[in-house]
């Protein structure tokens, strides 16, 4: 199950790597929180999609019980945070904790947070890239499961740096969830 709120690059190369016979994992459904590009790539490759807005209700706490009941319906054995702009509250963190991993777009514990890339070029850092991480109830804390470094180059602007870093981000989800389902990695939240 992957949760998206944006273009689905990462779902994208998730998707496509769960259609191949030897990869170990399958993907049974993408939420979004918003309209998104992301329900148009599942579409495409024949994935179900379902969408959750915070608007249509009145307080988080519900949001975060409708979409766990959203995501309860696939009956995942994961769930991905793939680019979802969200903070998965107590409701859903109680019903699938354990089972959700996220990506992001810096080597955690640095740079958490929405504007990693800009942090990243602001601390004038020479090496960034992307982590894969268990989640837990804080923005970004959860256990590192994997990660892969980018170089900073010299002429780098927040979006050349971050499109090399999503070049990583998308094999390292790929991997690492292959990884969690084969058994050779395990989530410790």
């Amino acid at each position: 199950m992957i949760l998206a709120s944006g273009t689905g690059t990462l779902a994208d190369a998730l998707i496509q790597a769960s259609h191949q016979l030897s990869y170990p994992a399958r993907v049974v459904g993408l939420g979004v929180d918003r309209p998104a590009a992301a329900t148009q790539v599942a579409r495409r490759h024949g994935v179900a999609t379902f969408s959750v807005h915070p608007a249509d209700f009145a307080s988080r706490a519900e949001w975060d019980g409708a979409l766990a009941d959203a995501v309860a319906v696939f009956k995942p054995d994961l769930v991905v945070s793939a680019g979802f702009m969200r903070i998965l509250g107590a409701p859903f963190l109680k019903r699938f904790g354990g089972r959700i991993i996220n990506t992001h777009p810096a080597l955690l514990p640095a740079f958490p947070g929405a504007h990693a890339v800009c942090d990243a070029l602001a601390a004038g850092v020479a090496v960034t890239g992307c982590t894969v991480h268990a989640v837990d109830a804080a923005v970004d804390s959860g256990p590192v499961i994997a990660q892969r470094e980018v170089a900073v180059l010299a002429d780098d602007s927040e979006a050349s740096l971050h499109e090399r870093i999503k070049i990583e981000e998308r094999a390292l989800l790929v991997a690492t969830v292959a990884r969690l389902a084969e058994g050779e990695l395990v989530l410790e939240v």
